[in-house]
């Protein structure tokens, strides 16, 4: 296991790149031109970065970033 310390500045500022990258992607999945092998790494990254920022966010923060079960398969 590895830890982390962030001072509250730090941790939003991280938060924020995390946002920032998982509008990206949420973007890209709506994508029709990107092939499925790809989304599928988009994927990966996606549930990666995700719950990394379910560690600093809000609920309701997270809650925006959720994608349904239908969006997926």
């Amino acid at each position: 296991m590895i830890g982390i310390m962030l001072n509250k500045s730090e941790a939003k500022e991280i938060e924020y790149l995390i946002k920032k990258e998982l509008e990206e992607l949420l973007s890209d999945f709506k994508d029709d031109q990107i092939e499925p092998m790809v989304k599928s790494v988009l994927e990966e990254r996606y549930h990666a970065l995700f719950r990394l920022f379910t560690l600093l966010a809000s609920p309701a923060e997270c809650t925006r970033f959720c994608r349904r079960k239908q969006e997926y398969q």
